[in-house]
């Protein structure tokens, strides 16, 4: 048959396999060419200067990529909008080909049929491919056979992966089927051959390693963010995010709110996951928000006393990826309190962006909240403002474009060698 992908633009076929027709709709494929975007500084002293791209890098020609997630709006996620970003930004430095499976209308992820219909779809478009792309980029570590389909079929070509944090960190929850993912994610490690794998923050890099996957590049995220400071903020704390145990929001509630001054209030937005972190919330000076559209989450920031991304350690090993809720709030003029804890440590510029603090110190917490209530209106003004242009001088996908570019050189190079 004649397998055909309905495309942004085009049907592409992948070829003559059977004597019948049929198609997969929901399937995008799109091929666009884009132009060089300006180069934007890093701050002094940022830990991943090196990953930066330079003139004299070797992908001097415009590198074909086929860029695979099935992760992808309109589903909501973090995964979903690095995938849109990263490939759309990439775009601005060589010629992107998307493979992705978008998610329903109402925001949800796609049903598990979809999900393996694009998958068999997908491997077929690699493997059956005339040109295959000289970089496969497979935007989650949970898709790696769709790298190994395109090692397959041409194995001159270079693989690289994305890595989140809670698609690694899974296997640490225990049980049948951590087990049977971490065996599931040591397999990929052992069949495709040289990979490099692009980590939102050391944090991650290091899970990754710990699964032989040891070609690793930390590239911090990036944020739309945006938002107007204010000066008088109201007197309440905001935390924003899952909640779940790791996060931290019901040790804050149990631990830092009662020891800080009456008038302080916290408001929580997010939604539930865990049921000790429910029951927190029927404290007296705690707000449940539920969940917010994003416009309104930009002005809560800006708007709150300080936002709060209290991370603390928990038994099973679970670690924040990175943390996009603490950039996203600098981005959006809040003043961010964040635990100096796995991902955070990354996505926080500690004095600039915000404050990094030690997790579970609960008199460390106290201290920095009650400081910045008794900031002046000037003070507060400067502070996070700075922290605005220091996000949008650093926290950007062209800068994320040109960290995974630099990935991309460093695959091309080591199987070169």
């Amino acid at each position: 048959m004649r397998v055909s992908v309905r495309a942004t633009t085009d049907t592409i076929n992948l070829g003559v396999l059977h004597k019948t027709s049929w198609k997969l709709p929901k399937l995008h494929l799109g091929f666009i060419l884009g132009k060089t975007d300006k180069r934007m500084p890093l701050p002094d002293g940022h830990a991943c200067q090196s990953n930066r791209r330079n003139e004299n890098a070797p992908m001097t020609k415009r590198t074909k990529i086929a860029f695979v997630s099935r992760k992808w709006p309109p589903a909501m996620g973090g995964m979903e909008t690095y995938s849109l970003k990263l490939s759309e930004a990439l775009r601005s430095y060589c010629d992107v080909e998307t493979l992705y499976l978008p998610g329903q209308k109402d925001g949800g992820v796609p049903s598990a049929g979809k999900l393996i219909v694009f998958g068999v779809m997908t491997a077929l478009k690699l493997i059956f491919t005339r040109h295959p792309a000289q970089i496969t980029h497979v935007a989650d570590m949970a898709s790696w056979p769709l790298a190994l389909c395109a090692r397959l079929r041409s194995p001159r070509s270079h693989r690289v992966l994305s890595a989140h944090g809670t698609d690694v960190s899974y296997p640490l929850r225990g049980g049948l089927k951590g087990t049977l993912y971490g065996a599931y994610l040591r397999l990929g490690a052992r069949l495709l051959g040289h990979v490099g794998v692009v980590a939102n923050s050391s944090a991650t890099a290091d899970a990754v390693r710990a699964y032989g996957y040891n070609t690793t590049h930390v590239v911090p995220l990036a944020s739309d963010g945006r938002g107007e400071p204010v000066a008088k903020p109201k007197p309440a704390v905001l935390f924003s995010g899952r909640l779940v145990q790791r996060k931290g929001c019901a040790w804050f509630i149990n631990n830092v709110l009662p020891k800080l001054p009456p008038e302080v209030t916290l408001d929580v937005a997010g939604t539930v996951w865990d049921a000790e972190e429910r029951n927190a919330l029927d404290e007296a000076r705690v707000r449940y928000l539920g969940k917010l559209d994003q416009d309104a989450l930009w002005q809560a920031y800006a708007n709150a006393l300080c936002v709060v991304v209290p991370n603390i350690d928990v038994p099973n090993g679970e670690f924040e990826g990175f943390g996009l809720v603490a950039l996203e709030a600098a981005a959006a003029g809040g003043v961010v309190l964040a635990s100096h804890h796995s991902g955070l440590k990354e996505a926080v510029i500690d004095e600039k962006t915000g404050f990094h603090l030690a997790p579970g110190d609960t008199a460390a917490w106290v201290e920095k909240i009650e400081e910045i209530a008794n900031w002046t209106d000037t003070a507060r003004l400067q502070f996070t403002t700075n922290a605005q242009k220091t996000c949008f001088a650093y926290y950007t996908w062209d800068r994320v474009a040109r960290d995974t570019m630099a990935a991309y050189d460093v695959a091309m190079e080591s199987k070169a060698a």
